[in-house]
């Protein structure tokens, strides 16, 4: 699951599906899943790639655990299968609601590589926000890292939209030092079921030729099976 469809869902479930006591005391739930696919798929681009883009498809294996009352949740989600940086941990606190059809959330999140050796990548923080009516979402990634000289500048935006099974994101990179590359994507995915879903993912536009930033423009085909953990 993507970062933003977790956090769609989780303004949801935190919303509807938690319950109030007698004693008008928040009922604290747990939750956790895992994963595995073919590949780990960010943005468009796949972690399996070293940084001179010769090997790709390398299987990732993620895990998450949420604590989660009124709407209020936190927790951390972890996986491997990147290949410049290594195992990643994220964790992340947030709060979603409900208003009618509007599904509105906001969190933060720290994403932590313990291996990584450039210190841009080592450790990133981001607030995320998300709204989503109906079918359509909208999701947008901060870099709060801004101000640091050694940080990248970037905001990450999404555009969404999920019809029974089917689902579609627009995805848009773009940093603030042009230099880096801006560039867009989008995924097609499909839920076979509750566990088995597929991704078709395509670079759409990029300002730097493949050869001088390393984006690998080839179509990517992810499979993921995930499954809830009980706890």
């Amino acid at each position: 699951m993507t970062k933003l469809s977790q956090a769609i869902a989780l303004a949801t479930a935190m919303t509807a599906g938690l319950a109030i006591t007698t004693t008008a005391q928040a009922e604290v739930e747990v939750a956790a899943s895992a994963a595995v696919s073919n590949m780990y798929l960010w943005r468009g681009q796949d972690l399996g790639q070293d940084t001179n883009g010769t090997t790709g498809g390398v299987p990732a294996i993620s895990g998450d655990l949420t604590v989660s009352a009124s709407g209020a949740y936190a927790g951390v989600w972890t996986s491997s299968g990147d290949a410049s940086n290594g195992q990643e941990y994220d964790l992340y606190v947030g709060y979603g609601m409900e208003a009618g059809e509007v599904a509105l959330d906001i969190s933060y999140w720290t994403y932590i590589y313990p291996g990584a050796d450039n210190d841009d990548i080592a450790d990133l923080h981001e607030i995320i926000a998300s709204a989503a009516f109906k079918g359509a979402s909208l999701g947008v990634y901060y870099n709060i890292d801004q101000d640091e000289d050694d940080q990248t500048d970037y905001f990450y935006t999404t555009l969404g939209y999920e019809y029974n099974q089917f689902s579609a994101t627009y995805g848009i990179q773009t940093y603030s030092d042009t230099e880096d590359g801006d560039y867009s994507h989008i995924n097609l995915s499909y839920a076979y079921n509750d566990n088995l879903s597929f991704t078709l993912s395509q670079i759409v536009s990029a300002d730097l030729d493949e050869d001088e930033n390393g984006l690998d423009r080839s179509p990517k085909v992810v499979v993921t099976y995930s499954l809830p953990i009980e706890l």
